[in-house]
C-alpha cells in the first residue's frame, strides 16, 4: 500500500471564530417602540394608573386592546423604515432596519463610558438610552430605546475591553518581531 499525501491544515485561532485581521459581528438588536415619541407616549399611558388587579396594572388591562392596530402599524413602520444596532468586535454601528445603510459608526476604543438613560415611557418596555461617552464626557452615539439596556451596555463595554486587550498583545507580539 502507498503511503497517502496529508495536506496540511491551516493552524484554527485560539477562540474558534474570533480572529485579530476581521470584524465579526457581536450582537445585532432592534430597538423597542420606546425609541419613538409615540411609542414613549403609549408606554406613559399604559403605566399611569399604579392600581394593581391579580398583579396587572389597571392602565394596562384598560389602554392595550384599544391601542393594538396603533402599537402593530408602528411596529410595522419600525421594521420597514427605524433603525438597528450592530456590535462587532470593532466597533458599535446603527444601520438602518432593512436596506444596508450605515447611519452612524463609533470604534469601540473611542467609548470610555456608556450612560443608561431611561425616558418617560420607556419603563414599560424594558427599555432605555444608552448614550456612548468619551474619555471627556462628550457624547459620540446615542443607541434610543434598547431592550434590557443594562445587559447591552455590559456587552459593548465587555467587547470594547477585549478589542483592547487583543490590540494590546497585538502591539506586544509585533515588538517582538522587530527585534
Amino acid at each position: 500500500m502507498g503511503a497517502e499525501a496529508v495536506l496540511p491544515t491551516p493552524k484554527p485561532p485560539a477562540i474558534f471564530g474570533v480572529t485579530s485581521d476581521a470584524e465579526n459581528v457581536v450582537m445585532a438588536l432592534w430597538p423597542s417602540m420606546a425609541a419613538t415619541w409615540w411609542g414613549r407616549l403609549l408606554g406613559r399611558l399604559y403605566d399611569c394608573i399604579p392600581l394593581k388587579i391579580n398583579g396587572v396594572k389597571l392602565s394596562n388591562l384598560l389602554f392595550t386592546l384599544p391601542t393594538i392596530p396603533i402599537t402593530l402599524a408602528g411596529y410595522l413602520l419600525m421594521k420597514l423604515f427605524g433603525e438597528r444596532y450592530v456590535l462587532t468586535n470593532r466597533s458599535i454601528a446603527r444601520w438602518s432596519s432593512l436596506t444596508p445603510r450605515l447611519i452612524a459608526q463609533m470604534p469601540l476604543g473611542e467609548i470610555a463610558s456608556i450612560e443608561i438613560v431611561r425616558r418617560p415611557g420607556q419603563a414599560f418596555y424594558h427599555a432605555a438610552d444608552l448614550e456612548l461617552l468619551d474619555r471627556a464626557g462628550n457624547r459620540l452615539l446615542v443607541l434610543a430605546g434598547v431592550p434590557r439596556a443594562d445587559v447591552f451596555r455590559q456587552t459593548i463595554l465587555k467587547a470594547r475591553d477585549a478589542r483592547a486587550q487583543v490590540e494590546s498583545s497585538l502591539a506586544t507580539i509585533n515588538a517582538r518581531h522587530a527585534t
